[in-house]
């Protein structure tokens, strides 16, 4: 399950429990005759039922919906109402769950803002109206929820940007993987296009990878890798991507670059590469094709395909080279 479709559910959870146990409060008050109340949670059970369907509505969005912060706000507005209407110790134990509800629903920050709002006003009315042992233990009560909620939901954020990591990150190099290599591309062409800058990228192989692995094992390849992305993160500049690809290739993004610099960044990593000795199997030698934007791309494919076959006019000519396919590059 995707973190857009957990967090509709979640939410979507959370506001009809609210629903069922707000409206269920505006009966019973009803019921006995307490008017006042009766509106106010009514008022209140239609701003979650309001909830429910904007998190449908905005169920492809989640992550970036902005209308809880204002759905939160009246609930929480209203609560502060029903202290005005109730003895704060009477409401107390409603701005438990709202603070877990915040928590629930609003990115941590706006979560943590408005429930400490929320608390602050409480603490107000408390402290006028309770003892100072009463008002201080309700308010350490929903502090500590405060604190104990926030944790679990900073624990919970920190574990999915973990696993998002993961997900887009090789295992063995820690470099991006193929599988965040063409959303990354295609918002550096659209942005290139937009900006009118240029662009390149360069595919790069290891020479005889098969051979390599033959004679030094799986292991002794892997560590390959691994030197090699440490030495090509020391090569490339601030704003170049790396990527890790299968059979010993990698891919580098470069914004900004012309035709001139991806030549000579392409022509420096084939050099030091080539110059250094490698722990894991001594001398090793790289091939490389490179490409510039050209005025018609527009899609990954177009890049993907001129710079591939760049390596292979590269790896057919030797060990050790570079080569540069042409196309109708856009002027910076």
């Amino acid at each position: 399950m995707t973190e857009t479709r957990l967090r509709t559910h979640t939410h979507l959870a959370a506001y009809t429990l609210a629903t069922l146990f707000i409206a269920s409060l505006a009966f019973q008050n009803l019921r006995y005759g307490f008017y006042d109340l009766f509106f106010l949670a009514a008022g209140m059970a239609l701003l979650t039922l309001s909830g429910v369907g904007y998190t449908f509505i905005s169920r492809r969005h989640q992550l970036s919906a902005k209308g809880h912060l204002f759905i939160l706000a009246g609930l929480n507005s209203a609560l502060v109402a029903a202290m005005m209407a109730l003895s704060p110790t009477g409401i107390s134990h409603w701005v438990m769950p709202m603070v877990v509800f915040n928590l629930l629903v609003l990115p941590l920050r706006q979560g943590l803002i408005l429930s400490l709002l929320l608390l602050l006003t409480l603490s107000g009315f408390l402290l006028v109206s309770e003892t100072l042992i009463e008002a201080t233990t309700t308010i350490a009560g929903v502090l500590s929820l405060i604190i104990v909620a926030a944790l679990y939901i900073w624990h919970y954020d920190h574990m999915a940007q973990s696993a998002e990591d993961l997900a887009i990150t090789d295992p063995v190099t820690g470099a991006h993987n193929a599988r965040f290599l063409d959303e990354t591309l295609q918002k550096e062409i659209s942005r290139a296009i937009v900006m009118d800058h240029c662009l390149s990228v360069i595919t790069l192989a290891v020479d005889y990878a098969d051979e390599a692995e033959d004679l030094h094992g799986k292991d002794g390849l892997q560590r390959l890798l691994k030197d090699l992305t440490r030495h090509l993160f020391g090569v490339i500049r601030a704003g170049d991507t790396l990527y890790t690809l299968e059979n010993g290739q990698f891919y580098l993004i470069l914004p900004f670059t012309p035709e001139e610099g991806v030549r000579v960044i392409a022509e420096r990593i084939r050099r030091t590469i080539a110059e250094e000795s490698w722990p894991a199997v001594g001398k090793v030698t790289v091939s490389l094709g490179c490409t510039t934007l050209a005025s018609t791309d527009r899609r990954t494919q177009d890049l993907h395909r001129r710079v591939r076959s760049a390596l292979h006019e590269a790896q057919k000519r030797g060990a050790d080279s570079v080569w540069y396919s042409k196309g109708d590059a856009t002027e910076s």
